[in-house]
């Protein structure tokens, strides 16, 4: 991967920084982040200012740049694939290490005396600026908006703003229309007695409208701002999107409604003036609620006194804890994911021995088998394919430079998920297609421990998610490894594969606590600099847990996966596992719910000529489906799941009549048997 060579656009994003025509006064350092006016995790093409001048694409990072310097902050994710596509021009800055200083204390270290920084206004976060401001202003410098973004001054051929079609969702996906969200909105608002309530996040935009887009790449949204009042809403958006007949149905623009429900559409370049306006009007006491992510530049339309602000809105908390309609939409994503994958993972079984199979092949083999699922939409990111040295590249993605050839002797990850219209997923597992060595195994069983523990976990109501965090690591702590990023994030419904406010991470703390029906991850893993990287990923659902005891009548809670994709099990070393580990892998890693086609009696005729069912430990087990029925050779339509615990096939569809299979009782003890088919099915 060669890095991008910078020189030239820092000599003229220098020279604009001095220019009279852009600034009002010259800058001495200007910062870049990485979101967009939305304060978006995953942008637009025409918002990746960061990674135009710097050449580092990752998700997440600031770049500073002053008269001598460059500098670039990301995090753990990220730490490889930054000094890969950056050029000498640049110094890393790896945020969570103890000897890398913050963005403010470099600046102050760095810049002379009484120095201005600049920043777009509408880029940087309301509660970031107020942080860096007054970190600045304490040792002498001053924090300014620059009115016009500095890089869109030198960035000649930046690409237009997306500005696509509209899905409509209906309420078999979303359990509750968009009238009656705003509703309990304006319930909201009453309790905290504010007039008005601005929505700036484009995923909390989309959940209150019961709308989809793909203005931005792998997240169904679509660039707007909403105003919410007592009695008016305002939506602000561009293009010819809104002459669509069913959006217009959708949202009954051109019915008779109450007044309250009637929706204003105005121009997405209004927002500004609209909320100056409305801060002019409003009387003394009267609030105006907004995030304290919200821009900068929003957030000063309003003046301070009439500022309700709140780390995380009523939108996202409401969005984050999902309805049964959701989660049902949820759980029926994550079959069909898991019969692509399970396809997959057949089909590069006998692919990869070849030696024909690099890591783009793969990545487009998954996206293939993901297509042909119902309700398919898009990835829900850029698929992370990596075998060998580049699995250690945390959030590595394959292009041709790097594109390495999957093979029977290293190992190989794939972190991928998709967008279905009736949820999102998001899936890691590793394996080898060869024999593993011993620490290999060792490692991944430490990941799996953890993983495990995590799953397993029953905690308190009330709990956030960064306290469970360590439950991951404690394995890989015992001898002496770690990872650096976090446990987990939330997982939106149709919307963004990374979603606030609730999460496992040691990185903040102000995550908010876990709630039954909110949707996260867990993904512990370990990465082997220059040689290999490990990551398993479950998304799980939070749901009451029944406990012996009830303290002070809090309750308690637990995790039921919702990925169905298994565990290969010639990665694990089971001495390294607890009795009680394996018996928790066994229920909640493998069994629970394995997928595999609906045979048809054509099929179950050929299954019982090539002798598909083996006795074990006295009890019928079925073999030949451990990859969702891939080994016949085509696409899975149909398919059910087995739950050991009933001893039921659940059909998913529409058949009316269920199989009853036996299974292998849950508990058992799978060190002591012999797999019995390939190696991604449980034992």
């Amino acid at each position: 991967m060669s890095p991008k060579i910078t020189t030239e656009l820092l000599k003229q994003l220098r020279q604009v920084m001095k220019s009279p025509k852009y600034v009002q006064e010259p800058v001495q350092a200007y910062i870049v982040p990485s979101g967009d006016a939305h304060q978006s995790e995953y942008i637009a093409p025409c918002d990746c200012r960061r990674a135009f001048i710097s050449g580092f694409d990752g998700s997440a990072g600031t770049a500073i740049v002053t008269e001598q310097h460059a500098a670039m902050w990301t995090d753990g994710r990220y730490f490889l694939q930054a000094a890969h596509q950056m050029d000498n021009n640049w110094t890393l800055m790896k945020m969570g290490l103890k000897d890398t200083p913050t963005q403010e204390d470099w600046l102050v270290s760095v810049l002379p005396e009484g120095s201005k920084v600049g920043v777009d206004p509408f880029i940087i976060p309301a509660d970031q600026w107020k942080r860096m401001s007054k970190a600045l202003r304490s040792a002498g410098h001053d924090l300014v908006p620059v009115k016009e973004n500095l890089i869109d001054m030198i960035w000649t051929d930046c690409p237009q703003r997306p500005c696509k079609p509209l899905i409509t969702l209906d309420l078999s996906y979303t359990g509750v229309s968009w009238r009656d969200k705003i509703v309990a909105l304006r319930s909201k608002m009453a309790e905290r007695k504010v007039l008005w309530f601005v929505v700036t996040a484009l995923d909390e935009v989309a959940w209150l409208f019961n709308l989809r887009g793909s203005d931005v790449e792998y997240n169904p949204v679509f660039f707007a701002y909403a105003v919410i009042g007592m009695n008016t809403i305002r939506l602000f958006i561009d293009g010819d999107r809104m002459t669509d007949p069913a959006v217009r149905e959708h949202l009954q623009l051109d019915s008779t409604l109450d007044p309250e429900f009637k929706i204003q559409v105005m121009p997405y370049g209004s927002i500004l003036s609209e909320l100056q306006a409305v801060g002019a009007g409003l009387s003394p006491k009267e609030k105006v609620w907004l995030s304290d992510k919200a821009s900068y530049a929003l957030t000063e339309a309003i003046p301070k006194a009439y500022r309700y602000l709140t780390p995380y809105t009523p939108i996202c908390i409401a969005k984050a804890v999902k309805n049964a309609s959701e989660t049902e939409g949820m759980r029926r994503a994550h079959i069909k994911d898991a019969v692509a994958l399970c396809e997959l993972f057949n089909w590069l079984e006998k692919e990869v021995p070849k030696g024909t199979v690099t890591e783009i092949i793969a990545a487009d083999k998954a996206e293939e088998f993901r297509s042909q699922q119902k309700d398919f939409v898009e990835l829900s990111f850029g698929t992370i394919s990596s075998t060998g040295p580049n699995g250690a590249i945390i959030h590595y993605k394959p292009v041709p430079e790097t594109n390495r050839t999957l093979s029977v002797n290293e190992i190989y990850l794939l972190d991928s998920g998709a967008q279905y219209k009736d949820g999102t997923t998001d899936v890691t597992r590793t394996m080898h297609f060869g024999t593993p060595s011993a620490y290999e195994k060792e490692c991944f069983t430490y990941v799996l421990k953890g993983h495990i523990a995590v799953s397993a976990a029953i905690f308190p109501n009330g709990t956030k998610g960064h306290l469970l965090d360590s439950f991951a690591r404690s394995a890989l702590w015992d001898c002496g490894l770690d990872y650096l990023h976090g446990t987990g994030h939330g997982v939106g419904s149709f919307l963004n594969v990374h979603e606030g406010p609730c999460g496992i991470s040691y990185k903040t703390f102000a995550d908010e606590p876990l709630e039954a029906g909110m949707i996260v991850s867990d993904e512990p893993g370990y990465y082997e600099d220059g040689s290999f990287g490990i990551r398993i990923e479950n998304v799980v659902l939070v749901i009451p847990a029944e406990t012996k005891y009830n303290f002070k009548n809090r309750g308690s809670l637990t995790f039921e996966p919702l990925t169905l994709v298994p565990i290969q099990t010639k990665m694990i070393d089971v001495n390294l596992l607890t009795q009680k580990e394996i018996l928790i892998y066994s229920i909640s890693a493998c069994f629970p719910w394995v997928v595999s086609p609906f045979p048809s009696p054509g099929e179950r005729k050929k299954l019982r000529k090539r002798k598909a069912r083996k006795r074990m430990n006295g009890n019928q087990v079925p073999i030949g489906l451990s990859y969702g029925g891939a080994c016949w050779g085509k696409p899975v339509r149909s398919y059910h799941f087995i739950n050991p615990g009933t001893q039921r096939v659940v059909v998913p569809h529409h058949h009316h009549h269920h199989h009853l299979i036996p299974f292998l009782p849950m508990g058992q003890d799978f060190s002591k048997c012999k797999p019995y088919s390939r190696s991604m099915w449980p034992p």
